[in-house]
């Protein structure tokens, strides 16, 4: 069903204004869409240890930003 899965990139969207913004309301709610749903899409290149510091690297500045407020 998606539009495009950034091929070899990594890449992250808003599903709900993005690849699925073809499904009305209540079609997003019954597949698990939230108006604040991120899908992270890894691309395939370089090794995985690269990959994953990249992504344990972008979860930590995300957690530190203000982004997201500590409760």
């Amino acid at each position: 069903m998606a539009v495009s899965l950034g091929y070899h990139e990594t890449l992250m969207s808003c599903s709900g204004s993005s690849t699925s913004s073809e499904l009305n309301a209540e079609e997003k709610a019954l597949a698990g869409i939230s108006p604040g749903l991120v899908r992270m899409s890894v691309g395939y290149s370089g090794t995985l240890e690269q990959r994953w510091s990249q992504f344990e690297k972008t979860l930590t500045r995300m957690q530190d930003s203000s982004l997201f407020p500590k409760n």
